[in-house]
């Protein structure tokens, strides 16, 4: 596909991330970086295409608002730390177009923290390297959100040239102020974190930007 990915600090080698959520690319774009399992709402397993990426990307699917969803939730991320993998998910719950970050569902986060699970905070940010003409923007044609036509803006987003994306990870865990019994107060906190790593992302400027260089 061609898109640039430049990673700054390290992906932890188990635990949860959480990350800011702009696109059905993120999930190729962690699952380029690390090996790693996703939680994920159970309706994009049926999306055209992305479904097929999402669920090829190892994905744990959760049906919010039936019963049983928060047990399988916990119980796929546990298989997953116990099998040495870290698990991502996006505490957003939906995408946005960069412009903020939306606020923080605490569902998933409480199961990661009440089962002992050290969180590690995430973001990422896409760009370009090359100019793809008047009309062009990562906010509408890289990142997904609203609702726009699916297979029209994949469509779209496989004309763009010189895409590139920083992922930039926190320097260890959270600690947080409180345990899962105050999880609202935990995803207040967990969406500050996300938030002063987005405060710190840039693409070159002043900041040399340290780690790795991946394409996929």
């Amino acid at each position: 596909m061609g898109i640039e990915i430049s990673v700054s600090g390290r992906f932890p080698e188990r635990g949860a991330v959480i990350s800011n959520h702009l696109s059905y690319l993120d999930i190729v774009v962690f699952a380029a970086v690390h090996p790693c399992v996703f939680v994920s709402k159970a309706e994009i397993r049926s999306w055209p295409v992305v479904g097929w990426m999402t669920t090829m990307s190892g994905t744990v699917y959760v049906e919010r608002g039936h019963g049983g969803s928060a047990m399988k939730a916990r119980e796929g991320m546990q298989a997953a730390v116990d099998a040495g993998l870290p698990v991502v998910f996006f505490p957003e719950g939906t995408t946005s177009n960069g412009s903020g970050l939306l606020k923080f569902h605490s569902g998933l986060l409480a199961q990661a923290i009440d089962g002992g699970a050290p969180v590690t905070a995430a973001y990422l940010r896409y760009g370009f390297r090359e100019d793809n003409g008047p009309g062009v923007s990562v906010a509408d044609d890289v990142c997904y959100w609203g609702d726009r036509n699916m297979l029209g803006h994949i469509f779209t987003f496989l004309g763009l040239r010189g895409v590139r994306v920083e992922v930039r990870f926190a320097e260890g865990p959270m600690e947080f102020s409180s345990d899962a019994l105050h999880r609202k107060q935990a995803a207040v906190e967990a969406r500050a974190a996300v938030a002063a790593l987005r405060m710190a992302n840039t693409f070159g400027g002043e900041e040399e930007v340290a780690g790795q260089m991946h394409h996929f």
